[in-house]
């Protein structure tokens, strides 16, 4: 945006930022039947660059994000309260409050966090090492979307690939 650019793009935030979960705003997405959550972002990837980090919420029933996996960046949730099914290459794996889970960048890391309870919340704290631009790959649905933050995202079927001087 140009209000990331104005204040000098990458890295720009030079202050230690202490706050509260309770004075961060959260924000809903709802935008699929299967997923679902609430988030409260404690630092911006406009002010804080290359560390991305928020509290998440899923509802009963619903998962986060589609399968997916990150070629560059490094993601880290703390589970905080309710359990959890961590979908991996290697099948599932409960977890719960306590339980730390750090996802490389590559295809053995592929991951997808839900909530298979009918009543109770899964919370967690996200932080993320934040390479832009980023490749996520979704290996289920044989997409890939290229990120930019703060700019843009693309997604893409990977089907659809070309010659890379197709049309030039």
């Amino acid at each position: 945006s140009a209000a990331w650019k104005e204040k000098g793009g990458i890295g720009m935030r030079k202050e230690i930022l202490l706050t509260s979960r309770d004075m961060l705003p959260v924000r809903e997405k709802a935008e699929h039947e299967l997923y679902e959550y609430r988030k409260q972002e404690i630092t911006s990837r406009a002010e804080f660059y290359t560390c991305y980090a928020a509290f998440y919420e899923i509802s009963p029933g619903k998962a986060n994000y589609p399968y997916h996996y990150h070629t560059a960046s490094t993601e880290l949730f703390y589970i905080i309260g309710g359990e959890g099914i961590l979908e991996t290459p290697e099948g599932e794996k409960r977890v719960k409050a306590g339980d730390v889970i750090v996802c490389p960048p590559g295809e053995r890391a592929a991951h997808l966090l839900r909530n298979p309870s009918e009543t109770e919340t899964l919370s967690y704290l996200d932080v993320d090492t934040v390479q832009s631009p980023e490749v996520v790959r979704y290996p289920r649905s044989g997409k890939t979307g290229v990120i930019v933050h703060n700019v843009s995202a693309g997604f893409f079927r990977d089907a659809d690939s070309v010659d890379y001087y197709e049309g030039e």
